[in-house]
């Protein structure tokens, strides 16, 4: 398994449409069997943070498998006006 994090800064009226586009976007990723799990956090001593976690079953899979897949063209689409408040965006592996 591995953790794609992706942390945001976002102002504070862009917040709405920004958490309704995560929640849609989990909709989708619901749908795809190499995600295991997302969690999107909200940062309570600096309001505009958010961290979004997802899990795949691989990094190979997430990049070769969903990106590649018909659903990420609408999964996207629902992602791409927050794209420039991506602070962040890595594949981690759990330790021990």
């Amino acid at each position: 398994m591995t953790i794609e994090y992706i942390r945001y800064r976002i102002a504070a009226e862009q917040q709405p449409a920004f958490v309704q586009a995560i929640h849609s976007a989990n909709e989708l990723l619901s749908q795809d069997p190499d995600c295991l799990g997302y969690q999107l956090s909200h940062c309570q001593e600096d309001p505009e943070l958010f961290i979004w976690r997802i899990e795949w079953t691989s990094v190979e899979r997430h990049l070769n498998g969903f990106r590649k897949s018909p659903a990420f063209g609408a999964f996207f689409q629902l992602v791409k006006p927050f794209y420039q408040s991506i602070q962040e965006m890595n594949h981690y592996a759990v330790v021990g």
